[in-house]
Order: structure tokens, then C-alpha cells, then sequence
């Protein structure tokens, strides 16, 4: 699971994968093309492909799973480490599956496939994809483009303010959810305003079209306006009891966070699951199950209340050489992979 500049977990949410599923835009038989018709281009990875992981990936005896190529330009979206393997076993064909739409959602279901399963982008190469989407989507909210690029929308933010083309004058951004939203609220809660000293018996609907935002803040800048309040100030969120602006999570309970962390640990899981060289080897089944196995939950909190007094400080103990071990192995792998990138 990547990380960003604060080396925050980050949620990777993108369903660039999903809707091209949905929109009939990948061919799912698979065909074996020439490796030497391929394009290698493009690439999200800044400095290529790892030779470590190719070599890794070329020793494995299974037949891996087919790489993805865009049809129109042949251009490989993902499976690189697959394709330079197979040219390391001096094959001459490799398996594909084909992907319809245009070199746009191309380019961002390669960021999301590289993000899901595989050697991870390092994070320059989620920063140069920001910064290649921003440029692409300068609509998209940074909450969206934190999605796909795998990033917090806060290192979006800021790379959007360094990018000279992330936005110019628009208004709007759209969310994940597809929703159009304002970028300054504000703005439409005083376009409401002067509709409603325009025509005071004009609907909730027409004003809301009108000044481009939501029914129900049509609503309370009509509540506002009718109590001579001021229409949008600094503090009205906090004043009305609205949900926080979009970027400001309302804070969680503490089992939400655990649950939160959880949720996070059994998408890196999955994602594991699905690399080739875990999946294709018995070492590497292994180590999944070992990593399953040794996985918390929140629920095993049932270990507190179900240790006698007289006991705890000696489970306490184990519990804490435990920890200590894994992190001591955390560190260990930590920096092995990044002697590896």
C-alpha cells in the first residue's frame, strides 16, 4: 500500500479498473501477439522497469498471468515485469488481453493497475502521475485525482498549486462520486442570496440551478437571509451543524480508526495476493498465509476483557516481544526494498 510525503498509508480508491469493466472496454480472451509488435512507452515508472523483480518473475515455473495492451496503439498498460521476463526466457509471444477505450483512461488504468498488484510506483513516479492527471483533468477534485494517482489529497493539493496548468479559472470540480461540486462555496451561497432578493418566490430548485449548488444549501441561505443572517460566513458549517467541507473528515471513534487501519491492511493483503511472484511460488503462498495468519482484527480486542488481572501484565509481555519482533522484521524489509528500487 503506498504511502505519501508523511509516510501516511494512503487509500488507493480508483475505479478507472471498474468502469472500464462496466463500459465493455476490455476484450477478455486472450490472444498471444509477437513481444516484438509491442510498445513499451509510456510507462508510469520514472526509471523503468526493476531488473531484480523481471529476474524474480523469470524464474518462476508457471505461466503468468496476460499482460494489458492498449489495442489502437499496442501500447502495454500492464505487465512490463511480465513482458521483460518473458524476453529474459527468450520467448517470442506472450498472452494479452486488450483494452478499447482511449490513451487517456488507458494511461490512468495503467497508474491504477501499478497501484493495485505488483511492484508498487515509488512516489515520484504517484507524483509525476499527479501531476500528468491534474494536467489531463484539471476538473477532477483532489480527492479524485488522489484516488488514481495513489496519494493524499493534500500532496495533491500542493502539487496542483505548483502545476501552472491544474485548474485556471474553473469553479467546479468534480468528486469521486461524480458529483459536481463548487471549488468556493461561498460564491453560490451569495449568487443564492441575490436570486432570492431578485425573486423571493422563486422554488429551492430553480435557485439551486441557478446559482450552482446543493437544494438543502439553497435552503439554508434562504433560512439565513429570512433570520437577517449573513448568507455564507466564515464559521456557517460549524453554526448549521453541516457535514465538514469536502478535504475535513468529521473525526472517527476509536474503533472506526482501528477498523480504518484494518480495512487499509486487508487491501495491501489482497494486493499481495494478486503479485506473481507471491501467487506462483511456494515460498511466496507461504508467506501470504504467514502474513494472513498473523493479521488483528478489531474484534480480537475480546483479548482484553478475557484476560484474568493476575495474568495480564505477563500476556502483556508477550504481546509487547511480539510487536517488537515484527517491528524489528518491519525494518528489516523496509530497507531491503528500498535498496531494491
Amino acid at each position: 500500500m503506498p504511502k505519501d510525503d508523511t509516510g501516511e498509508l494512503i487509500e488507493v480508491g480508483s475505479s478507472v479498473a471498474g468502469e472500464a469493466a462496466e463500459q465493455n472496454q476490455y476484450t477478455k480472451c486472450h490472444a498471444n501477439v509477437p513481444i516484438s509488435t509491442l510498445d513499451f512507452s509510456g510507462s508510469p515508472r520514472l526509471d523503468g522497469e526493476n531488473p531484480a523483480h523481471t529476474r524474480l518473475l523469470a524464474e518462476i515455473d508457471a505461466a503468468l498471468p496476460p499482460i494489458l495492451v492498449h489495442r489502437q496503439t499496442m501500447r502495454v498498460i500492464d505487465g512490463r515485469h511480465r513482458l521483460r521476463a518473458a524476453n529474459l526466457r527468450g520467448e517470442q509471444t506472450i498472452a494479452v488481453e486488450y483494452f478499447d477505450g482511449d490513451e487517456d483512461r488507458a494511461f490512468l488504468l495503467s497508474v491504477s493497475a501499478n497501484l493495485s498488484h505488483g511492484l508498487p510506483l515509488s512516489l515520484a513516479d504517484r507524483k509525476a502521475a499527479a501531476e500528468q492527471i491534474i494536467r489531463q483533468h484539471p476538473e477532477w477534485s483532489d480527492r479524485a485525482i488522489a484516488a488514481a494517482a495513489g496519494l493524499s489529497a493534500g500532496a495533491v493539493s500542493a502539487i496542483r498549486r505548483e502545476t501552472a496548468t491544474g485548474g485556471g479559472e474553473l469553479t467546479a470540480r468534480i468528486g469521486r462520486d461524480g458529483r459536481v461540486r463548487p471549488i468556493d462555496p461561498t460564491q453560490g451561497r451569495l449568487r443564492a442570496s441575490r436570486i432570492l432578493a431578485e425573486r423571493p418566490r422563486a422554488s429551492l430548485r430553480e435557485i439551486a440551478k441557478e446559482a450552482g449548488i446543493a437544494v438543502g444549501t439553497a435552503r439554508d441561505v434562504r433560512d439565513r437571509v429570512r433570520r437577517g443572517l449573513d448568507p455564507a460566513p466564515v464559521n456557517h458549517r460549524e453554526e448549521q451543524g453541516a457535514p465538514p467541507e469536502q478535504g475535513h473528515e468529521a473525526p472517527k471513534t476509536e474503533f472506526e480508526q482501528a477498523q480504518a487501519r484494518f480495512d487499509t491492511l486487508t487491501a495491501t493483503l489482497q494486493s499481495l495476493k494478486k503479485d506473481p511472484s507471491l501467487r506462483f511460488t511456494e515460498s511466496g503462498r507461504r508467506l501470504l498465509r504467514w502474513l494472513e495468519g498473523h493479521a488483528l482484527k478489531p474484534e480480537d480486542s475480546w483479548v482484553v476483557p478475557s484476560s484474568p488481572p493476575h495474568c495480564a501484565v505477563l500476556i502483556a509481555d508477550i504481546a509487547r516481544h511480539n510487536a517488537l519482533m515484527l517491528h524489528s522484521l518491519a525494518d528489516v524489509l523496509e530497507q531491503q526494498g528500498q535498496q531494491a528500487m
